[in-house]
């Protein structure tokens, strides 16, 4: 079946549901975008406002047939974009940075709309999206290889990093915008050309991506968004031998079964998964800005983070009173419609998300945990929880083992530094950890011992365009973000020019 194509306006659908929240409409696109050309399929998937459960537009859920039409478009423009000087493809990258900062709010309001954070949130979000494209473009110009000393008489040797080919990019909901930028702005500067298979729960930000960059000016083919089931398109990306590079963002059960699909073909596969993220508080540690910084670190999008402190750790000798503390500190949260002003905390994405939050709670309970604070009385939506604080948590809970993904905060107390190791190092997963302290007897060895791929210590922010955002265990596999961003995206060719 031949792609079914569209290159004028939307049908008015999206543009008469979000006309009196955007300056812009015609960044809302209810088609997929493939070789230049905004396509059809021959379903739509309605996409909802997770706040009001009101349906905001429609995208195409496209076939197998034009997921390979997608791959066959990015593998024809792949020649021509490598073949780029690396200041032509930095050029084009930045245009696009500059267009995304001119749609800032349009953007983040999308982004509030189909995600449901708060439009502060989305804000942010929206500038962290655009330092990746930035800081891609300008490092793509310094991405070389090396010379090396030769043991062979006569010749030279030296190294080239090189785009791997096509690229497949499977991003999540939680970070619509961001997740994009992070993966296509290092897969695009060092050469790759892009397919991008956004979360179906929020296509719209993934296609005013590509209408900016459109505009921005790269070539038909190099970018790429496809839309409709994540099960039956990233099949078709992991089966094509044509793409050479995938990366994945979403869940550590979602990435094994990827990771296995691509056996075949030998991808190189990046993957950033799960996370259960210790947050250490240790005995020399102001409470109050302690509770500050963990109400901070597990309540950001609602919970819904991989970086979200999901086990919060205290001294005994002062447990109660960092309960309290936390307890104090979750209350000045203000929960509802992302774009309502003073709203700090939005929905979750959607029913389910409440369902498992709350079977978590009934869980803990059930095993003896202890509901210190939080309102169990419906809030402003259906998809709406309101946050949690469970006390006296054990590992033999659901609580503790799980990525939990919600805003249901998890403390438990530990007796010494030993048990303070084992309690944060329990888990299958390893990506983030945190240390509020200032004993650097303490904090050293833990920095030494801890199985996570990122520390941060008295710092809720750790995330950012030059760090290498990763993990390690069942948290994936490669870097996102830093100089490392390339590795996934490139290979070295060994060269050996003899004398001759």
């Amino acid at each position: 079946m031949a792609p079914m194509h569209n290159n004028g306006n939307n049908n008015g659908k999206v543009t008469d549901a979000l006309m009196p929240y955007l300056q812009e409409p015609r960044l809302v696109r209810e088609l997929a975008y493939l070789n230049g050309q905004w396509v059809h399929g021959q379903r739509d998937l309605p996409v909802f406002n997770p706040a009001t459960n009101d349906v905001i537009g429609h995208v195409p859920r496209l076939n197998t047939e034009q997921a390979g039409l997608a791959v066959t478009a990015a593998h024809t423009a792949l020649g021509p974009w490598r073949s780029l000087p690396a200041d032509e493809r930095a050029a084009l990258l930045l245009r696009w940075h500059d267009l995304i900062l001119e749609h800032k709010q349009d953007l983040a309001t999308l982004i509030v709309l189909e995600q449901g954070k708060p439009l502060a949130d989305a804000l942010g979000e929206i500038d962290y999206g655009a330092s990746f494209v930035r800081w891609f473009a300008e490092e793509g110009r310094r991405a070389g290889g090396d010379t090396l000393p030769s043991h062979i008489p006569g010749a030279e040797l030296h190294t080239r990093r090189e785009p791997v080919g096509v690229a497949a990019l499977i991003t999540p909901w939680n970070f619509p915008h961001a997740m994009i930028t992070r993966k296509a702005a290092a897969a695009l500067a060092i050469g790759c050309t892009v397919v991008i298979k956004p979360a179906s729960e929020t296509p719209f930000s993934a296609l005013a991506l590509a209408e900016l960059a459109e505009r921005a000016g790269f070539a038909p083919g190099v970018i790429n968004v496809i839309t409709g089931s994540g099960a039956e398109l990233g099949n078709t990306l992991c089966r094509d031998d044509r793409v050479r590079a995938l990366s994945f963002t979403g869940s550590t059960a979602v990435g094994k079964q990827l990771l296995a699909a691509c056996a075949d073909t030998v991808k190189k596969c990046a993957m950033e998964l799960g996370g259960n993220a210790p947050f250490m508080v240790l005995p020399d540690m102001d409470i109050q800005m302690a509770a500050r910084a963990a109400v901070a670190a597990k309540f950001q999008t609602a919970g819904q983070d991989c970086l979200a402190a999901n086990r919060i750790l205290v001294p005994r000798p002062r447990y109660e009173e960092f309960l309290d503390a936390f307890a104090g500190e979750m209350a000045r949260l203000r929960v509802g419609n992302g774009l309502e002003a003073g709203v700090t905390m939005g929905p979750l994405i959607h029913r389910r998300a409440v369902d498992n939050a709350q079977s978590l709670v009934d869980d803990a309970l059930a095993h003896g945990a202890r509901l210190f604070a939080g309102n169990r009385q419906p809030g402003p939506g259906e998809n709406f929880f309101l946050p949690v604080l469970l006390a006296d948590v054990t590992p033999a809970m659901r609580v503790y083992r799980e990525e939990n993904f919600c805003p249901v905060a998890a403390v438990l107390a530990y007796e010494d530094p030993a048990e303070l190791l084992a309690l944060a190092n329990d888990t299958e997963y390893g990506l983030a950890a945190y240390i509020f302290g200032h004993d650097q007897r303490l904090i050293r060895p833990l920095l030494d011992r801890l199985e996570f791929g990122m520390v941060a210590v008295n710092s809720v922010k750790m995330t950012g365009h030059c760090i290498p955002f990763g993990g390690i265990k069942h948290s994936g596999l490669g870097r996102e973000g830093s100089r490392h961003g390339f590795d996934d995206f490139s290979q070295l060719k060994y060269c050996c020019l003899g004398g001759l």
